[in-house]
């Protein structure tokens, strides 16, 4: 079956409106695009909880850097635990930071029965409670279950070329075969962290996101 130039050129137009009402193919949001990644469920952990977790003296092994400097999936490993439900061999991401932080996806959050509210990393206002469970013991964690809300990490240079500041929330579409538009995806700045925007693994799924994802600031 052929397909005529214009039903081509209504195809991808019709693409290109998801992303956010561009009109004409190849054309570029201003500033370009970004990598966009899936963020797995993780914990963070402190130095007390490393110890209380893996035993006396215990500390994080680097299995891996991660995109963001500094940043690591380390190789220890935790269960998560509550009356309602459990979530084994969840990721800790090194180094260690000054309050213990769960990030979960809204799903996984269902399946434990803890109410994670949807913020920024290190914001903890109304977070849910859970227990980790790691090799040599219990802790728990009151207070400390979210589900990461979207946002792009960046340098100063790379806001002045996006045109944009810290805290800005901006409208993101995601590019691919199954284009998705964000809303409420906030901005960071920092002159150690390295462009990148981060999701959950439900928004993941959403847009099915791919190796070499990208997204487009939507103006």
């Amino acid at each position: 079956m052929s397909i005529s130039e214009g039903e081509v050129r209504e195809l991808v137009s019709r693409v290109l409106a998801q992303c956010g009402g561009l009109s004409v193919p190849g054309a570029q949001a201003p500033g370009g695009s970004f990598p966009v990644e899936a963020s797995a469920r993780h914990v963070h952990l402190t130095r007390e909880a490393v110890e209380a977790l893996f035993g006396p003296g215990a500390k994080l092994t680097k299995k891996r850097d991660l995109s963001q400097p500094g940043e690591f999936l380390s190789d220890q490993r935790v269960r998560l635990v509550t009356p309602k439900g459990e979530i084994a061999n969840v990721a800790v991401l090194g180094p260690e930071r000054s309050a213990v932080q769960v990030e979960l996806s809204l799903t996984d959050a269902r399946q434990l029965g803890v109410k994670a509210p949807v913020n920024l990393s290190g914001d903890l206002s109304g977070a849910g409670d859970v227990y980790l469970v790691g090799e040599k013991g219990m802790i728990p964690a009151p207070g400390s279950v979210i589900a990461a809300r979207a946002h792009i990490h960046m340098t100063p240079g790379d806001a002045g070329r996006l045109g944009v500041s810290d805290g800005e929330v901006v409208r993101v579409c995601v590019e691919g075969d199954r284009p998705v538009t964000f809303d409420r995806v906030v901005v960071r700045v920092k002159a150690s962290f390295a462009l990148a925007m981060h999701l959950d693994f439900d928004e993941a799924n959403a847009c099915g996101l791919g190796n070499g994802a990208t997204g487009r600031i939507v103006r």
